[in-house]
């Protein structure tokens, strides 16, 4: 079952929900795993949400949440920074490893795409994690952004659009709002796996925010606990070279499986085949029973 809560990071409320799996006994500690959602998205009616229920099923406790500025969490709409981003999913750990049900020393962080590269991050930067798992994420913000515009033209209109918004700020104080699809393109037909309650237009100083992000600088800091990279082989949205990348600069133990015939969201209508590699994976690394 899964129950709403909130939890404060940074003197915001941010909206959850946690799930404990059916059979839990009273005073048993469990494995748990953190959430994150992608690119101003939302942890209802998602590929977060699918991820969640998934893990709950698998025995895991599990918290998804929306960040700042996303879903039910208060902040302002759409204003997404990346480090404050991993700084709701340190304040998700300190909510979580709180938690009767859970087992504080065994709490790892999963992410999908944007929550990947964060995922990443605060699984870097935070020795608590016990383990990471990187789903279709990226580690180079300037790079990744270099494929999703990949023609002379499209990076032009992109990086004109940064160069817009700083004199837009230098003048007004304020940043411009643009459409989610001038930052992270996406072909219409994967359009039905965002969630309705993901947003459709974004500050642009997020977009700043993206580009200058690098989780590739920090995930060797995650060995000596295990991470896993999956990515679609066939991924449209974010380059399929930005998990191989992220896997290199990894300590072990780390894997790297890439998903054949799959796009952006490899766990969508239920990909057996890749729960089941999920699952393979935690049998051997994070365990959901001792």
């Amino acid at each position: 079952m899964d129950t709403p809560i909130t939890f404060a990071s940074d003197g915001l409320t941010l909206a959850g929900d946690l799930h404990i799996p059916d059979g839990h006994r009273p005073g048993e500690k469990l494995p748990a795993f953190i959430v994150l959602h992608g690119f101003i998205g939302s942890k209802d009616k998602s590929h977060a949400e699918i991820m969640a229920r998934l893990l709950e099923g698998f025995g895991y406790a599990v918290l998804r949440f929306d960040f700042r500025g996303c879903g039910k969490s208060e902040g302002k709409r759409g204003y997404v920074l990346c480090h404050d981003q991993v700084a709701d999913a340190k304040s998700a750990l300190n909510w979580l490893s709180q938690r009767p049900e859970v087992d504080p020393k065994r709490i790892a962080v999963i992410g999908h795409s944007f929550g990947a590269a964060v995922a990443c991050y605060a699984g870097a930067v935070d020795q608590r994690f016990a383990a990471v798992v990187s789903s279709c994420g990226w580690g180079h913000g300037e790079r990744k952004f270099r494929g999703q515009h990949p023609t002379p033209e499209a990076w032009a209109k992109f990086t004109g659009m940064l160069e817009a918004n700083r004199a837009h700020k230098e003048t007004t104080g304020e940043a411009l709002t643009v459409p989610r699809f001038d930052v992270v393109p996406m072909q219409e037909h994967l359009r039905k796996n965002l969630s309705p309650n993901a947003l459709m237009e974004v500050s642009a100083d997020t977009a700043q925010s993206m580009f200058d992000f690098k989780a590739e600088e920090v995930v060797h800091w995650i060995s000596p606990r295990p991470v896993l990279f999956l990515h679609g082989a066939d991924d449209t949205v974010t380059p399929t070279e930005q998990s191989i990348r992220l896997w290199e600069k990894a300590g072990q133990p780390k894997d790297l499986v890439l998903i054949t015939g799959t796009d952006h969201f490899p766990l969508a209508a239920g990909n057996p085949r890749t729960a089941g590699l999920l699952k393979g994976w935690l049998d051997v690394h994070f365990p959901a029973s001792r």
